[in-house]
């Protein structure tokens, strides 16, 4: 057994998701490096146990307790290469630090890229995972390589954007082709001639009535930050797991046959001339802004966002969840896909 490879038993889970639910893991592993990742898999009695990824727990909703091991992926560390690459800086980040922690750190070192995904729950290593995005940016934009473990073959594999096979709010880590890789460090390429990603509505109007014509990553960053604390509640304060549901895609039919029935209707033309509707307007229309089923409801502030009122329970969100998902379809037959990972 490897000297930093501890296994704990019934092990609390409450203060490792955002949600905040009360559960509990069977076995739970602290990660710290892939040398404790490959002793923890290798390991006879936890090798027999269905296992669970955790990372900043910032996108689960913990249904029950684990019955297997808790792989919490704590691989530390972040570095600025020396050498450029395509035009870009790279920096390898360990799986294990968090996502906003390494937005500060990349603007402290002047670098650009990653300004308009400040403030995203979670950490590094699952930002390719999830593909998360914000404010018209997307991991896939500025992600340069991944560094899995297969545990199939016990090796590493370095994984470039393609091979990631990016979606939205997908990629080939929740396919079956990926079933067995775990991500334990993330390589970025932030370019050298930065310019600011400003398709974003909201965002180019907060950068105009700020009044910069030249916005550094610094000032959109803090801008993206006002934004999301203006409108997403803190983890730390209310249990939640950021935006519940992904924006749907439909065909630019479907959305043209929407907006003669829903004039309002919020949606935003895609390159491929499908639409992404908004699903927080679609939820906020049919009444669900501020209700509550039990301990779970939906934020006063935000339709997107559900939250925990206190000793919510998985069952409750996820009755809260389908309840919601339920009345979109029944008014404007469109289904909801919900982001966070029911466990």
């Amino acid at each position: 057994m490897h000297p930093d490879l501890t296994i704990a038993t019934d092990f609390p889970l409450q203060a490792w998701n955002t949600f905040g639910i009360a559960a509990r893991a069977a076995r739970y592993v602290r990660v710290t490096s892939v040398e404790v990742l490959r002793a923890a898999l290798a390991d006879p009695a936890l090798a027999a146990m269905p296992r669970l990824l955790l990372g900043g727990g910032s996108n689960i909703v913990l249904t029950g307790d684990v019955k297997g091991v808790v792989l919490h992926m704590a691989i530390m560390g972040k570095q600025v290469l020396p050498d450029t690459v395509d035009g870009a800086t790279i920096v390898r980040v360990g799986a294990g630090e968090a996502w906003h922690g390494l937005v500060e750190f990349t603007l402290q070192q002047g670098l650009g890229g990653l300004e308009n995904l400040a403030l995203i729950p979670g950490t590094v290593g699952a930002s390719p995972i999830q593909n998360i995005g914000a404010y018209g940016v997307e991991v896939k934009d500025v992600l340069h390589n991944v560094t899995v473990f297969d545990s199939a073959s016990g090796q590493l594999r370095t994984l470039d954007a393609a091979a990631c096979r990016f979606g939205y709010r997908d990629s080939v880590f929740k396919q079956p082709l990926g079933a067995g890789l775990i991500v334990v460090e993330v390589q970025f390429a932030l370019p050298l001639a930065w310019r600011p990603q400003l398709a974003y509505a909201e965002l180019a109007n907060a950068v105009r009535d700020a009044g910069l014509l030249e916005p550094s990553a610094r000032q959109i960053a803090d801008l993206v930050i006002a934004i999301r604390r203006r409108k997403l509640p803190d983890p730390a304060v209310i249990g939640n797991a950021g935006s519940f549901f992904k924006n749907p895609v439909v065909s630019g039919q479907r959305c043209a046959q929407l907006l003669a029935a829903h004039p309002a209707l919020v949606h935003h033309p895609q390159a491929d001339g499908t639409e992404k509707l908004a699903a927080g307007w679609l939820i906020d229309q049919c009444g669900w802004k501020g209700k509550a089923m039990g301990a779970a409801g939906v934020y006063a502030k935000q339709a997107l966002v559900l939250v925990n009122h206190g000793g919510a329970s998985g069952a409750e969100v996820v009755a809260l969840a389908r309840a919601i998902a339920a009345d979109v379809w029944q008014r404007y037959g469109v289904q909801l896909e919900t982001e966070p990972v029911f466990v």
